[in-house]
């Protein structure tokens, strides 16, 4: 299927006031932190994963999140409960079974049936770039879906996109033995409506491996600038403990893993 160019709106005039904050998932190889915290709730620099990227929806204008929720699922909607100060609504769906990146979304497209473009973004990472720049690229093409990239020294261990001169992915690979580039998947997409017609009705899915192939040579791909940070092993986390600081120019509140259950 192939989208016609359209006539759209000045480059990033149109705002994006909802989001979905993928935060499920069990986090098994930040095991044994994970067995008493959800990893989207594990803290960096003194504040949960969750309230990091509730803070970077505020800054974006961002009015509605929706979280799903999984793996100890009752501190989540504990930690949901406490952000009565926020100006976002913030919906929580529980998933008795994980859907994956992209059967979350399917399953609750009605939470953006109205909107004409909206964030996607895992929770269990950090990324600290402009996420403005995405949206402006996002809002000057007419695609269904736009995917932050970045240059990774490992790209044997991401998934791996190539561009083509107009930005469209022409291939995306799940950790390739032999890598075509170095521009790997952010986990933050931009959306609009039309990328509901690639989506499954029910079941699970996920992006880079159910959704992205449907897409090659339609979906675009923007290379931010910034950082980004896999909190998914004990090193890696320290990693980001030691680098998030540095990236957000905030004081250092905490330099080793400290979170026990009802302390966050």
């Amino acid at each position: 299927m192939r989208f016609q160019d359209i006539s759209l709106p000045p480059p990033g005039s149109r705002s994006i006031t909802k989001a979905f904050l993928l935060a499920g998932g069990l986090g098994t190889r930040l095991k044994p932190l994970t067995d008493r915290v959800p990893k989207c709730l594990v803290p960096v620099n003194g504040a949960p994963m969750l309230s990091i990227w509730l803070g970077i929806c505020e800054e974006l204008g961002i009015r509605e999140v929706l979280i799903n929720t999984h793996h100890l699922a009752d501190q989540v909607e504990a930690w949901a409960a406490r952000q009565v100060t926020s100006p976002i609504r913030i919906h929580l769906v529980h998933e008795p079974e994980l859907l994956g990146s992209a059967g979350t979304v399917a399953a609750n497209m009605d939470f953006v049936k109205d909107e004409d473009d909206f964030f996607v973004f895992y929770a269990d990472n950090l990324v600290h770039t402009d996420f403005d720049a995405l949206k402006v690229f996002h809002q000057s093409h007419n695609s269904p879906l736009t995917v932050a990239l970045f240059h990774t020294p490992r790209p044997w261990n991401c998934g791996i996109a190539s561009l083509d001169s107009h930005s469209r992915i022409t291939c995306f690979e799940e950790k390739p033995a032999h890598p075509q580039s170095d521009l790997a998947n952010a986990g933050v997409y931009v959306g609009r409506r039309q990328l509901y017609r690639f989506l499954p009705r029910q079941g699970f899915a996920d992006f880079a491996t159910d959704i992205f192939p449907q897409l090659i040579g339609e979906m675009r791909g923007f290379v931010i600038s910034g950082d980004v940070l896999d909190v998914g092993t004990p090193e890696n986390y320290e990693e980001t403990l030691r680098e998030w600081p540095l990236l957000t120019g905030k004081p250092v509140k905490d330099k080793r893993p400290t979170a026990p259950k009802g302390q966050l």
